[in-house]
């Protein structure tokens, strides 16, 4: 089964999950706004991205530019951010067992999936 962490009001998730409902195969959506990952889940993710957690993390939202820019910040400590303020979180990101990607480019995620 494929996942995707969604935001319903992001288009570039919604395009994405279009795609992904497309393909006519299995998904569960993820409203990680709703259902944030735990930290874990959020390490695990990482490694199934091959990012480091500062990649995955929105830099310009107000959140991060108030609370964390320019601080220096464990990855341990950005994983936390993120887990507490999952507006934090890149998206969409798409799973797809033991690989994940960022789905914002569409033209990637119709040959991961």
């Amino acid at each position: 089964m494929i996942q995707i962490y969604h935001n319903q009001r992001c288009g570039k998730s919604r395009s994405c999950l279009l795609v992904l409902e497309e393909s006519n195969k299995e998904i569960e959506i993820i409203n990680y706004l709703k259902t944030p990952p735990t930290a874990a889940e959020l390490t695990i993710l990482l490694q199934k991205l091959n990012l480091t957690p500062i990649e995955l993390v929105r830099q310009k939202e107000s959140i991060w530019i108030e609370n964390f820019k320019g601080k220096t910040l464990s990855e341990n400590e950005i994983i936390q951010a993120m887990a507490e303020n999952p507006i934090l979180i890149e998206r969409p990101i798409v799973v797809n067992g033991n690989k994940a990607i960022i789905g914002r480019d569409l033209e990637k995620v119709i040959p991961f999936i």
